[in-house]
């Protein structure tokens, strides 16, 4: 987790920890983040001991509304084999807080700082706007600077079923993807679906298929191969990132000729994914949804070259 203002909206008032600078061999990165309430944490800093402090700190931030900045040695405070220290900012967040804030790069003092912002956040900023180039997260002079997540990479899930929600479940805690998940009628989903899902209901969720933006990576893993078929013919018809679709070889081989049969040329049906994740893991739904995160973790953002390649 980093900075998403909507999921401290949704929780605030909200304690936000954030690893705001390190030095040597820690657990996480400087950004590394997570929201605590008095019953819930969303997130992580990692650490084990260190996480466990991060949460009282910031329970009890929530109970008094100060800000904290606290640096910890790992090994000396808080007996962790890392050799490094953590300097951790605990903020309290609220509506108020938030709506003091309209762009997209968030800086504020540290605890205790000066308020005047100093000339080089000034420079910082000046040449994010002039350069489009975002700053990293972390510490400048006093004044702690992080911009905002947004999700660059889009994954349309096409279907809620048993692989579906595993995959989902892989997937959402990941701040770099954002999830549409769509399928035929509001009973096939679960009853929890993480916030920052976005749901499709249509009676033929082939008909959602010309909301999905060009980038978009779809996993097609209906409950029906006619409708997975159907999706693969509108998917393949238009601009896309990737096309991924469950199954066997078997299964691939009778799409192909389909597919061909409806006038898509080899090429295009060379670029569908089938089967989805890794076949050595087992077909367990988990197993797909390991197999399937750690080949989307592994490309990165290869949707985008994708699209520029089939332009």
């Amino acid at each position: 987790m980093t900075f998403s203002i909507d999921d401290i909206r949704r929780l605030a008032p909200v304690a936000r920890v954030v690893v705001a600078s390190t030095k040597g061999s820690v657990p996480r990165e400087i950004g590394a983040a997570m929201l605590v309430t008095q019953n819930t944490v969303e997130g992580t800093i990692g650490g084990g001991a260190l996480e466990y402090e991060a949460i009282r700190v910031a329970q009890a931030a929530l109970m008094t509304g100060q800000d904290r900045l606290d640096k910890k040695p790992l090994g000396p405070a808080l007996g962790q084999c890392c050799g490094g220290s953590v300097t951790v900012l605990t903020e309290v967040w609220g509506e108020s807080r938030l709506n003091a804030f309209v762009s997209d790069v968030i800086a504020r003092p540290l605890p205790g700082a000066e308020p005047a912002m100093p000339m080089q956040v000034q420079r910082a900023l000046s040449g994010y706007r002039a350069q489009g180039q975002k700053p990293a997260p972390g510490i400048i002079s006093d004044w702690m600077i992080e911009p905002v997540t947004q999700a660059r990479r889009k994954v349309w899930i096409w279907g809620a079923g048993h692989v579906g929600r595993a995959i989902v479940s892989a997937l959402d805690p990941l701040p770099d993807i954002h999830i549409a998940w769509a399928d035929s009628a509001p009973n096939r989903f679960p009853v929890d679906i993480p916030s920052g899902v976005e749901t499709l209901i249509a009676e033929n969720p082939a008909d959602l298929v010309s909301l999905a933006p060009p980038e978009a990576e779809h996993l097609v893993l209906t409950y029906s191969h006619a409708l997975d078929l159907e999706l693969c013919h509108r998917i393949l018809s238009r601009p896309f990132g990737r096309l991924g679709l469950i199954g066997s070889a078997t299964k691939r081989v009778r799409f192909r000729n389909r597919l061909a049969a409806l006038g898509h040329s080899a090429a295009q049906i060379d670029s569908m994914e089938c089967p989805i994740g890794n076949p050595a893991l087992g077909k367990h739904p988990q197993a797909i949804a390991l197999g399937v995160a750690s080949d989307i973790l592994s490309r990165g953002n290869e949707g985008a070259t994708m699209i520029e390649k089939r332009a």
